[in-house]
């Protein structure tokens, strides 16, 4: 991605209120802000704009991240709608400074929203189908670009639903870290979360009767939504799957508690710990 200078404006000088984000040479506008100050929201100027709009909290049965992804000519009006949905904590709304925007143009954002988000996989997408819209072509290169600036914008705004689990150096993926235990093989990476395990890495049957509560209570979670399923005498990984450390990641593969920094090797054999340059 692209190099980009972005100007963050706190109207209230409170990072965690409403605010709003801007890229230079782009005619597009971001403004987020949480549900406790929807009023003040809604009362912008940019909400009287067609654009596409997130809105963000956790799902109820599962206690993971949610979003609803949405479209609308003006904003203001669908978001007032959206008061009887409880889940959502947060709102963000992506709009055009200027008039280009068309229907057919946030349709077509809308469903190419959806699309990654699904993909990416860290969100729950509430409402996982849309109309979507076919576009000519320059029109659907203009969107893809808006796109772009979309996926640069979300993370500044405190939402990473369209960040890959899986990172990359110049669209080439990093060489993974390898984990070994019994005879079982898994890979994975650093990212700025933690660590993810990648889909297809193995991990013991069996906790150790040391193992932590709260393994047993993330192994149990990840079997209970399919992320772990037994494959003949292990368990597997169906997904790229996110820990907040190394070790956590560790300790769901080897069934207890593990040091991350050292069970993860490259190929060459060395450890995390020394690959980070630890003494």
């Amino acid at each position: 991605m692209a190099a980009a200078t972005i100007r963050l404006f706190l109207p209230k000088g409170d990072a965690q209120s409403l605010r709003t984000a801007e890229l230079l040479n782009w005619t597009g506008k971001a403004v987020a802000g949480p549900r406790s100050e929807l009023d003040d929201l809604l009362s912008r100027d940019e909400m009287e704009k067609s654009g596409v709009y997130f809105l963000i909290g956790v799902d109820r049965d599962s206690g993971k991240p949610a979003a609803y992804i949405g479209e609308a000519e003006v904003v203001r009006d669908r978001l007032k709608q959206h008061r009887d949905k409880e889940f959502w904590v947060q709102a963000i709304a992506f709009v055009s400074k200027d008039e280009n925007l068309t229907k057919s143009h946030i349709r077509y954002l809308e469903g190419r929203l959806i699309e990654e988000a699904q993909k990416v996989g860290r969100f729950i997408v509430i409402n996982n189908q849309s109309s979507g819209s076919r576009l000519p072509e320059s029109d659907r290169e203009d969107m893809e670009v808006f796109l772009t600036r979309i996926r640069q914008l979300l993370p500044v705004l405190g939402c990473d639903i369209l960040t890959p689990l899986v990172q990359t150096v110049g669209g080439v993926p990093q060489k993974p870290l390898i984990g070994r235990i019994k005879g079982l093989n898994s890979r994975g990476q650093r990212t700025g979360k933690g660590f993810v395990v990648f889909a297809g890495s193995e991990a013991v049957v069996a906790l150790r009767p040391s193992a932590p509560s709260y393994v047993a209570e993330a192994r149990s979670q990840l079997k209970a939504d399919g992320t772990l399923v037994e494959d003949a005498d292990k368990l597997r990984f169906t997904r790229d799957t996110e820990f907040s450390s190394p070790s956590l990641a560790g300790a769901i593969i080897c069934g207890g508690h593990v040091n991350g920094l050292t069970f993860w090797k490259d190929e060459d054999g060395r450890n995390l710990k020394e690959i980070e340059g630890g003494s």
